[in-house]
């Protein structure tokens, strides 16, 4: 039995599920549901049987990617039965989340880079009808249609590159197209053409500034939609450059390209994201900043930091999004941050951070020789733990004590995760000193922006920053203006009629 055929048997479950609603006038949230727990023992049962019959392992990656995804799709589904409980779009929406599941499930358990591309492409136009489930709202139109030009500027570049690598190698097989790119030193100008327009497509779908508009926008669409959206199918772009990175890894502009934009995408929503409030818009924010950060550990080669980065931004979204609805509450029970006291030791806390990050390692290395950090990851590390040794008060000891015990949990666990997905994930490219030094320089600038909007609000510096900050830097409005003088989006008579009773009952209201 092939080793992939889980993926299709999963593919073909949420395709016979989305026929089935089709046909039914009836059941579609119990056939949706039936279909989605299915979908999951799939995933769990078919990779086992099928590696008994064969006497070899499964692949790992699409195995865990696969499990993920009907993870989502189960939980995702369940949360919406209640959630859109009434709502006159049910139906719709159940078709549109099954073909959605079935083209992502195709992605991740494909071995075929057409089969891959065709699944990332359309799922992004099933994923149009969920963007505009309130089909009455113009923003959710507006946005939608922002979200379609950009993704078929990705699909021309996905296109142009699939010509060129079959031009240059002959074959869609990623085993074949691994295999003839693992005997190669240099790569000709057309695959180092393919691999860039790669990268700008999982740019482009990814949401990087200054195309990222429309994915914080979309919170016109239902919260199950967002959970899918900021959980699973965004974070598709990472999936498939992973998967490339054997080409990825003889091609330095692509890498650079992938470094450049996405570390400043993680700069400057990381910005953004600390000046908002709306807890859906500060999670769309994060899932750019996110986005920015995954694509760059991609183009620094750090490929099981990125898989890991992955599976935990997935989770981590999907709970926060479908919990999203009782952050009020939590709130009250928690006692705000004082404003008048200042967080000492902002800047001693990257030399304490320092400390644990290299010397936990220094100290395993004596009974695990072959433990190591790549100086990327260790970058990362340092500043991302320096918060933890943050103090609210003048207890130095104490707060030193507290930073110390977080930092080396994170860090233990960081390193238990790159062991295990170091075996997963495609071994480590080649480091680039040059993208190194832009990376750490992004992340001096992003800490040294938290920490001034956090701790030194009344700064002059600060306080010019964070209008600019607050409205994304008016990059989105730039692109808007532009995008929709080239292609205006059309709203029909209804949603035009809408419109104006709704300016006309603002007026109202105003008198």
């Amino acid at each position: 039995m092939d080793l992939t055929l889980g993926g299709h048997y999963v593919a073909a479950l949420y395709g016979l599920g989305f026929l089935l609603c089709l046909v039914a006038r009836s059941y579609e949230w119990a056939i949706a549901g039936l279909t989605s727990r299915l979908a999951l023992f799939v995933s769990l049962v078919v990779p086992l049987g099928s590696g008994l019959l064969t006497a070899t392992l499964p692949p790992v990656l699409p195995t865990m990617m696969g499990l993920l995804i009907t993870l989502l799709g189960w939980v995702i589904i369940d949360y919406a039965s209640r959630y859109l409980e009434g709502d006159p779009g049910q139906r719709r929406f159940i078709r549109a989340i099954l073909f959605t599941l079935g083209l992502v499930a195709l992605l991740v358990k494909s071995d075929n880079l057409l089969v891959m591309m065709l699944a990332w492409s359309v799922s992004s136009l099933s994923l149009h009808f969920l963007l505009t489930h309130y089909r009455e709202r113009k923003a959710a139109r507006i946005v939608a249609h922002k979200k379609f030009l950009v993704s078929r500027m990705a699909d021309v570049c996905l296109i142009t590159a699939l010509f060129l690598v079959y031009q240059a190698l002959g074959s869609f097989s990623l085993p074949v197209l691994n295999q003839q790119l693992g005997q190669m030193t240099i790569l000709s100008p057309e695959l180092n053409i393919a691999a860039l327009l790669f990268a700008v497509a999982a740019i482009l779908k990814t949401a990087q500034l200054p195309l990222h508009g429309w994915l914080i926008q979309v919170m016109e669409a239902p919260t199950p939609v967002s959970a899918l959206l900021h959980a699973g199918v965004v974070n598709m772009g990472g999936f498939v450059m992973i998967s490339l990175a054997a080409l990825l890894n003889l091609a330095p502009l692509a890498q650079s390209v992938l470094v450049i934009v996405g570390s400043t995408t993680a700069l400057l929503a990381g910005w953004v994201m600390m000046t908002r409030i709306s807890i859906k818009v500060r999670l769309a924010w994060s899932t750019c900043a996110q986005m920015g950060f995954m694509l760059m550990e991609i183009g620094l080669g750090l490929y099981e930091l990125a898989l890991l980065h992955l599976i935990a931004h997935s989770v981590y979204k999907a709970y926060h999004f479908l919990s999203a609805g009782e952050v009020v509450a939590q709130t009250i029970h928690q006692d705000y941050f004082p404003p008048a006291v200042r967080i000492h030791g902002v800047f001693g806390s990257v030399l304490c951070s320092a400390v644990v990050v290299l010397g936990v390692p220094m100290l395993w290395q004596q009974w695990l020789v072959n433990l190591s950090l790549p100086l990327s990851a260790s970058v990362i590390l340092i500043l991302g733990c320096a918060p933890l040794f943050w103090r609210a008060t003048n207890a130095v000891r104490s707060g030193l004590v507290t930073g110390v015990l977080r930092s080396g949990v994170v860090l233990h666990l960081y390193l238990l995760w790159h062991s295990t997905f170091a075996h997963i994930a495609p071994s480590t490219g080649p480091e680039q000193v040059g993208l190194l030094g832009f990376v750490c320089v992004v992340f001096i600038l992003l800490y040294l922006g938290q920490v001034g909007i956090r701790c030194y609000p009344h700064y002059r510096v600060v306080k010019r920053l964070y209008p600019w900050a607050y409205n994304g830097f008016y990059l989105d409005e730039t692109f808007t203006r532009f995008t929709f003088k080239v292609w205006p989006a059309k709203l029909t008579l209804e949603q035009a009629q809408t419109q104006v009773n709704r300016n006309h009952s603002t007026a109202g209201e105003s008198v």
